[in-house]
């Protein structure tokens, strides 16, 4: 028997992802590792997953752990370490407002105990980490996938942990784990269905667009023309990773998962004027300011509902190239869809469902 332990469930990418690595090898098994709070969730997520692949009941377990524990919690773990052959490791903290704290017990205490816990099994062939094109901090120009430290700095401790977690799996890696690293861009939602599992990134302007009349106000800053947007529908992130996971020569690499072409802020905020209905008057304004009048205005958050470090993304000075995703994706057929021929569905989910909020899991 062969096991693949997946973290990170029942979040957004975990979720998707899980059903389609085990149909692509019937013969595995499948270990969730659950926080206990999220149980009750894992288990309606999972009969979700069986009623669309019933094919798949009785080969996912879930399991109650913890990665900031260094034993991955209170379970009995031998038998899975002694069968487990891959580890997708996606669960961390995805929150731009997070504190140094939990940060740096999740996102980098929590990778390095897995990193034991995959050294540790003797049948691994594969570790799978899902980093951030965001370890990229605010480094100025390009970002390809060879680069990691290039003495850049951090607009918050989500992008600084990610950081120092993916310089341990690379350590690993270099060191002779087998692993592959994963680097999304910002993860939009599904393309086909418009579904998330929360509204952050650009949902902070659609959802403020929504809640205006016709003639819709935007502060805008900086020089919109100028800094480009990377976003990425769900289902091409999970289509990819389950593709490239798949490869002996993806051992050893790291993969930005990316839009080649992606759209400046101006285009973007053209696009959700649209898909929104709203004829945008768009109001220029430092990035200064507008964290200001964000954070120390009575007010203006409650009414915007766009937290400050959302700000630092629109005048975002990287560029990030993909070219490991492009080659090995090559005659797949798995490519980016343009983000106009699915803005209207995310915005339409958006409309369909407004009780979803924006914050992570953690």
């Amino acid at each position: 028997m062969s096991i693949v332990l997946i973290t990170g469930f029942p979040g957004f990418l975990a979720s998707g992802l899980l059903p389609k690595i085990l149909e692509r090898s019937p013969e595995d098994q499948a270990v969730c590792l659950v926080q206990p709070k999220f149980f009750r969730d894992a288990h309606a997520r999972l009969e979700d997953i069986h009623t669309m692949n019933p094919s798949l009941r009785g080969r996912i377990e879930l399991r109650e752990g913890d990665i900031t524990e260094a034993s991955l919690g209170p379970a009995d773990w031998a038998a899975v370490k002694a069968h487990v052959r891959e580890i997708f490791h996606l669960a961390a903290v995805y929150d731009l407002s997070v504190s140094c704290d939990i940060a740096q017990r999740v996102n980098v205490e929590g990778t390095q105990n897995v990193l034991r816990f995959a050294e540790d099994s003797p049948q691994l062939q594969r570790l799978h980490y899902v980093s951030t094109c965001f370890v990229s901090g605010c480094h100025h120009g390009t970002f390809t996938e060879v680069d990691l430290d290039c003495g850049q700095s951090f607009n918050n401790h989500y992008e600084e942990t990610k950081f120092l977690g993916e310089v341990a799996v690379r350590a690993a890696i270099d060191g002779g784990l087998p692993g592959t690293i994963y680097r999304p861009a910002i993860v939009v939602g599904d393309s086909k269905t418009g579904a998330t599992s929360k509204y952050d990134g650009p949902y902070f302007i659609i959802r403020w667009l929504l809640r205006q009349p016709s003639i819709a106000l935007l502060p805008v800053i900086g020089n919109p023309s100028d800094t480009r947007v990377n976003l990425v529908p769900r289902d091409f992130v999970v289509d990819v990773i389950a593709h490239l996971s798949s490869l002996a020569e993806s051992a050893g690499e790291t993969y930005q998962l990316a839009d080649p072409n992606p759209l400046n802020v101006t285009e973007l905020i053209t696009a959700l004027g649209e898909a929104t209905r709203r004829r945008v008057v768009r109001i220029p304004l430092s990035c200064g300011l507008a964290k200001f009048a964000i954070d120390r205005v009575p007010g203006i958050y409650r009414l915007m509902q766009i937290p400050s470090p959302a700000i630092d993304y629109f005048v975002h000075p990287t560029h990030y190239t993909c070219d490991n995703t492009l080659r090995d994706l090559n005659g797949t057929g798995i490519a980016v869809a343009p983000f106009s021929s699915y803005v209207n569905r995310l915005v339409e989910y958006v409309r369909s469902n407004p009780a979803v909020g924006c914050s992570a899991m953690a």
